[in-house]
């Protein structure tokens, strides 16, 4: 396969394992089952991190110190991002449709269909949420296209620990679209057509990168600072929700096997 033709592979699965995941879960499954994906994804995203993608940044860079610094950067940026709503990352447990006076003690989520029916929309609309996550995924395109250019083996882990953060991120997308009026066929295709931005911005890196290789390893950069960001700042926080220890092992479990999953597919890709 080309690299093109795994960007576009990579961009699309991407966009349609994490839309029919979170559809299938938010309107079949049980809520109890989204803080698994959560603790997984946490896993694979810190595996992506500190396995592939930070020796990978370090090891092409011509400048450690610069390298070092354009990460730092990108945490102060998704940050900054965050605060202005224009990057969001909602899953069951922390999400907009919940409402924001229950505090830690919401550590037994409803289940999909009853948080869906109280329409709080707590001045939120479904069409900014869509608007946030459109460039959200345009980014995440972006970055899987630079992972790729980088190194075959780095471009399918990066993709690998996307898809499994997109899923609950999804999840919660879902339910703030039903809260805001949206049906559930309507919701659907809205968040398919929003996926599709990875696509568009994984297409166009590809091309763009092609003239501008010197950018190739300052995207590896802020792509590690974005999977750290998203793992540590908004993912981790919802797990302390549950502080009793039988969740805290499987939490613990469940990280562990993200990051050994990341492992393996990086050994199976360079293998």
């Amino acid at each position: 396969m080309t690299t093109f033709t795994w960007i576009l592979a990579a961009t699309i699965a991407g966009g349609i394992v994490s839309v029919v995941g979170a559809w299938l879960i938010a309107s079949r499954a049980s809520a109890a089952q989204v803080p698994v994906l959560i603790s997984f994804a946490v896993g694979a995203l810190l595996g992506a991190v500190f396995i592939e993608l930070l020796p990978h940044a370090f090891n092409t860079s011509d400048n450690l110190h610069v390298t070092a610094a354009t990460i730092l950067g990108g945490l102060l940026l998704f940050f900054i991002l965050e605060k202005l709503v224009l990057w969001r990352h909602c899953h069951i447990e922390e999400c907009e449709a919940h409402d924001p006076h229950e505090g830690p003690a919401h550590a037994h989520t409803p289940a999909p269909a009853v948080v869906a029916a109280h329409h709080h929309d707590h001045g939120r609309s479904g069409m900014m949420i869509l608007i946030g996550d459109t460039f959200h995924n345009f980014v995440d395109g972006v970055l899987i296209a630079a992972a790729f250019l980088a190194d075959t083996q780095l471009g399918i882990v990066t993709a690998i620990a996307i898809i499994a953060h997109e899923v609950p991120q999804e999840v919660g997308d879902f339910l703030i679209l039903l809260h805001s009026g949206y049906t559930k066929r309507q919701a659907f295709a809205l968040n398919l057509l929003s996926s599709a931005a990875m696509v568009v911005g994984g297409v166009l890196a590809y091309f763009a990168l092609q003239t501008m290789e010197q950018w190739v390893n300052t995207l590896i950069a802020l792509a590690t600072a974005s999977m750290l960001y998203v793992a540590v700042a908004d993912l981790i926080p919802g797990l302390h929700r549950r502080p009793e220890i039988r969740a805290t092992i499987q939490q613990v479990t469940l990280i562990a096997l993200g990051i050994a999953t990341i492992w393996l597919v990086g050994e199976l890709a360079h293998g």
